[in-house]
């Protein structure tokens, strides 16, 4: 399938979820953006929503909604991504990759059933899978930082913390999201009852049957505008130099997530599709701290990963992207 180029479709591409996954598929050597849906932009050029592709595309936003393509990207709000199918019927040939949490839980839509698109957890699944449910962005994070422990069964309660970007609430302007409020300034929101943690949930279960220790998560909005990165606590007996070794072997393969015996900075993954995690111990705690870009590793480039592992691409194809580093 190496030279084979895939057709596809975005619904709802004046967004940032949109925006990202348009930039990614320009620059994916085996990628044909056919058509970028949005009802509010419909006829203006694709610049006009996303400045920065000014001189690269004169391909313009369509309210038409076509299916002369082999996969389409739902980058709709929650909530939205199912209606949209109930109301546009897809024919069953046509992938769907959807980047909403309508669908990460097990939900269907139409006889339509979804993947859950987390590869490190997933991807022998994802190979042979139809639909792909793209994770949350804290729960990316979060679960990359915890699944090792969970394979080998000694997941114990979690103590979490994590401070996220503006971009992660979307284009939408609100109170919490303008400059003159976010600058300069840290706060905690939907503590302890983020919707990201159903999810985060059903993938640890998944690994180790029974988990029903709570995830004490703590959410924080950042001073910045894209990346997360998550502290977790957690006990255990284990030592260090173990708990590193479960973490390694279990990433083995995984070409974007990199277990580091050095300092973790958000700085280093911004702009990338990788989640890189390390590891400190004190006593009978152990903190595991992953960091992502909520746009990329959290959104769109895993979704880009997603469809190349279901058109049998290797998966690093079109996001070996450079982080911003200075």
């Amino acid at each position: 399938m190496a030279n084979i180029k895939i057709r596809i479709g975005i619904i709802g591409g004046a967004g940032y979820t949109g925006g990202e996954t348009i930039r990614l598929l320009f620059n994916h050597p085996q990628a044909e953006l056919v058509y970028v849906h949005s009802r509010s932009n419909a006829g203006n050029p694709l610049y006009t929503a996303h400045p920065d592709l000014q001189g690269d595309t004169e391909l313009k936003f369509t309210d038409t909604l076509r299916q002369d393509v082999d996969v389409i990207f739902l980058c709709l709000g929650h909530g939205e991504s199912k209606k949209f199918l109930q109301e546009n019927p897809i024919d069953v040939k046509v992938r769907i990759i959807d980047l909403s949490q309508d669908f990460r839980l097990g939900e269907s839509v139409n006889g339509r059933s979804f993947v859950y698109g987390l590869p490190e957890l997933n991807k022998e699944a994802i190979l042979k899978a139809e639909n792909i449910a793209n994770p949350g962005c804290f729960a990316t994070a979060i679960q990359l930082g915890l699944l090792p422990l969970a394979k080998a069964g000694v997941l114990k309660e979690v103590f979490a913390t994590g401070i996220t970007g503006s971009t992660g609430a979307g284009q939408k302007l609100q109170d919490t999201t303008h400059f003159t409020w976010r600058a300069n300034n840290i706060s905690a929101y939907k503590t302890l009852t983020h919707q990201h943690l159903k999810e985060i949930n059903r993938s640890l279960k998944q690994l180790q049957a029974g988990f029903s220790e709570p995830i004490n998560f703590i959410p924080w909005r950042g001073d910045f505008t894209r990346g997360i990165f998550v502290s977790s606590c957690i006990s255990t007996d284990k030592s260090l130099d173990e708990v590193k070794k479960l973490y390694k072997d279990f990433y083995k393969g995984h070409p974007f997530t990199i277990v580091t015996d050095d300092t973790v900075d958000m700085k280093q993954v911004v702009n990338t599709n990788k989640c890189l995690i390390g590891i400190e111990k004190e006593g009978d705690k152990i903190v595991v701290h992953s960091a992502i870009d909520n746009l990329l590793k959290g959104a769109s480039g895993q979704a880009v990963q997603n469809m190349n592992l279901i058109f049998g691409l290797d998966e690093t194809v079109g996001i070996k992207l450079k982080s911003i580093a200075f």
